[in-house]
């Protein structure tokens, strides 16, 4: 049976009496157990909802219209069965599905085309093919696309034998190749990372590089990596540090500006607690640093973030989630208060573990990616493990590095060996951004407080599921319109999706 809410919200703020209408549309719970799933929201082609399911090998695309009947379920029957990360370039009336697959020793990486109506418009084309010796990561391939999606990147990472191994793919929207670089160099596992891989819409691939001094340090040396389109060569560009620590560093692609923005949380001394914001502009033409800035947080600012212990370790469980760029170069970050808590065993929470130990979910998991929202069952754990996700720091900063403004937005969110339920998503409407997440156990319930430009806090109209049932996963949603949100939900242990209209 469809279920269909419109519900009626009165906002009652300065201005005269208005009044908003949200409807929320549900799908069919699937029939399968939730724990038994693993999804992504493709998004809105041709004014249908596509969402990518795989349950137990079986592989499918769900098609939904605009109130989330089922129009039809399309198998993917030619993708093998021992297949490794699905990703997809979704335009407005067809997608790109790019696909791994192991059979024997060898890895494939396959791309195929398919319109709206999720039929094949070609058939899958082979785009490279690796060889890998035995009891090695299997999962070596990966994409990303331009901003303006006019470019489109595979690239394979195979490190080992103290060595990183990179070859980059670059494609046309047609998925013509146009530029095959391979970069190989020298790395130690154990002090030197890479992360951050983005594409520019010329081409111009970059990330970041980092190296720690001594083992279990902070990181005290930083590079951005580039490389040109059209060259072979991959640049490695010192960042200034001041002799400062650094960790959970973050890259964002300003394509509007010609800048490459990093944003890191810094120390004074290593192993000490978080003093600031390390907040650097890099100018693509002249291949050199623009601004370079350290922003120490005050006391007020760490009385608000923090709601106990001492002011000098307020930041020190932070984590940079999200950073969106401003028309005259600036920026918004969000971060969020994260850390958790493994009970009946010696371990305690470890940022340094949390970050850099392979057993930790540190960078390139898919929970925080807005452009991806892959659910991943937890909890099968010997351990019980509390999760906390707790208050969001919003920063704006000027096209000079210098903040304008700081908020903390209150949450305050826990649950045990799982945080689906947890965190939150944005969205941007209206030249607001909107924070939604769930503020209680209450998981019927999403919050939605918006930051305007000016960083005036605005409190809306909370979404809330009239039909019992619904939990809310915000911190999975997708944005697929201007004004519209797909949320996955659990429906009875079974898996749902929200599609909610402003």
């Amino acid at each position: 049976m469809k279920r269909v809410l419109v519900v009626l919200l009165a906002l009652f703020l300065s201005i005269p009496f208005c009044i908003t209408a949200q409807k929320i549309s549900f799908s069919d719970p699937d029939r399968e157990n939730i724990s038994d799933i693993s999804f992504e929201i493709i998004g809105k082609l041709n004014n249908k909802i596509l969402i990518y399911k795989n349950i137990r090998s079986n592989h499918r695309i769900y098609v939904y219209d605009q109130e989330m009947n089922k129009e039809k379920v399309v198998d993917l029957d030619f993708i093998p069965s021992r297949t490794y990360n699905i990703d997809f370039v979704v335009y407005a009336d067809y997608f790109y599905m790019v696909y791994q697959y192991q059979k024997n020793s060898i890895i494939h990486c396959m791309a195929v085309k398919m319109n709206a109506g999720v039929e094949r418009m070609n058939e899958p084309a082979e785009i490279d093919s690796t060889r890998i010796p035995v009891m090695t990561d299997n999962k070596i391939y990966s994409m990303m696309s331009s901003e303006d999606k006019q470019r489109i990147m595979v690239f394979k990472i195979q490190a080992r034998n103290q060595r990183f191994d990179m070859v980059t793919l670059l494609f046309d929207r047609d998925f013509t190749l146009l530029k095959k670089a391979r970069h190989v160099t020298e790395y130690n596992e154990r002090r030197e990372g890479y992360d951050n891989f983005s594409l520019a819409n010329d081409g111009s691939l970059v990330f970041t590089h980092v190296r720690q001094s001594g083992l279990r340090d902070y990181s005290n040396a930083l590079d951005l990596v580039t490389k040109q389109p059209d060259q072979e060569s991959f640049v490695y560009q010192p960042i200034d540090l001041g002799e400062r620590y650094i960790d959970n560093v973050k890259l964002k692609i300003d394509n509007l500006n010609g800048k490459y923005i990093i944003n890191t949380f810094y120390y004074k001394k290593n192993r000490g607690s978080i003093e600031g914001l390390f907040i650097c502009f890099w100018n693509k033409a002249e291949a050199k640093t623009e601004n370079a800035v350290f922003s120490e947080f005050d006391d007020l600012l760490r009385s608000e973030a923090k709601r106990s212990g001492q002011l000098r370790y307020a930041f020190d469980d932070y984590f940079i989630r999200q950073v969106i760029v401003k028309k005259d170069g600036g920026f918004i970050l969000a971060a969020e208060d994260f850390s958790s808590d493994t009970r009946n065993s010696n371990n305690s929470w470890n940022r340094w573990d949390y970050l850099y130990s392979p057993y930790y979910p540190s960078s390139g998991y898919y929970y925080y990616n807005p452009y991806t929202g892959y659910y991943r069952p937890l909890g099968r754990f010997s351990e019980s493990t509390r999760y906390y996700y707790e208050n969001i720091f919003v920063l704006s900063v000027n096209k000079n590095g210098r903040p304008e403004w700081a908020r903390i937005i209150q949450k305050d969110q826990y649950d045990d060996n799982t945080d689906s339920f947890l965190s939150f998503s944005t969205m941007l409407m209206s030249g607001e951004i909107h924070f939604l997440f769930n503020n209680d156990r209450r998981y019927q319930i999403v919050t939605d407080q918006s930051v305007l430009p000016d960083g005036t806090v605005k409190r809306n109209p909370t979404l809330k599921s009239q039909e019992k049932g619904y939990e809310f996963m915000p911190g999975l949603s997708k944005q697929v319109g201007a004004t519209q949100l797909i949320i996955p939900c659990s429906y009875r242990g079974s898996l749902s999706f929200a599609k909610i209209d402003f």
